[in-house]
Formats: structure tokens, sequence, C-alpha cells
């Protein structure tokens, strides 16, 4: 038997890649500067693109947004315990399990979105995503 199960590109894949791999590569590598690149991405490409790559594109910018918001607020918590009193082994405690959880589960997600899109699906992140376009392939 011959099974031919090639992998056949799906219009836009190339693109929902490259959004998703900036993603990641903002949250682990290039932190500022893939961001950027991703924001200028969207505010070009954006509406332009097939469904796939236009619903990861939304997906991604949406996800950092949501990552930075988190990391900020998570910020200010501390430094608000910090001001009331907490006690420093505690409050670095606090931070080091906040940070670490928050952090792995956007990139836990990234890692999924980018394998979506590797396969040529759409995906949206949890909580935070936008809804599918419609003719975007699940």
């Amino acid at each position: 038997m011959n099974n031919n199960t090639e992998n056949v590109k799906v219009d836009g894949q190339d693109f929902a890649v490259l959004v998703e791999s900036l993603y990641v590569a903002n949250l682990l590598i290039l932190p500022v500067l893939s961001f950027i690149i991703l924001v200028l991405l969207f505010l070009k490409k954006h509406g332009s693109l097939p469904p796939l790559a236009n619903s990861h594109l939304e997906q991604t910018i949406s996800a950092g947004f949501l990552t930075a918001v988190m990391l900020f607020v998570a910020t200010l918590t501390i430094m608000m315990m910090r001001l009331i009193g907490v006690e420093d082994i505690a409050l670095w405690l606090i931070a080091i399990i906040l940070f670490t959880i928050l952090y792995a589960i956007m990139v836990l997600l990234g890692i999924v979105g980018l394998a979506k899109a590797l396969s040529g699906k759409c995906w949206s992140y949890p909580v935070v995503g936008r809804k599918l376009p419609p003719g975007c392939p699940e």
C-alpha cells in the first residue's frame, strides 16, 4: 500500500506560522522586538489576508496584549503587597510562583498555536481568543 499523506499547504499557512513564531519568540527569545514586528504586521496586513493567516494574526495580537497586561498587573500587585508590608520571603515566593504559572501558560498556548499553524488549522486561544472567521480550516 502506498499512503500518500503529503502535507498540502493551506492558503496563508506560511504567514500563520510566521506570526505564531513571532509570538513564541516574544515570550522566549526577543521579548520586545518580536512584539513590535507582530504589531507592525497587524497594522499593515490585517484584513487583507486569507482566513487562516488573519485568524492567527488576531489570536497572537490579543494573546500578546493579554500577556503584557497580566505581567503588568502581577507586577503592580507585588509592588502593592510590598507597600502594605508583606515580608520579603513571602513576597518573593508569591512573585516567582505567579510569574512562572502565567508565563508557562502563555508559552504553552503559543506552542499549541504554532502547532496548529504548522498543520494549517485555525485555533482560538482560550479566554482571550477571538472568534474564528468563516472559511477558516479547523
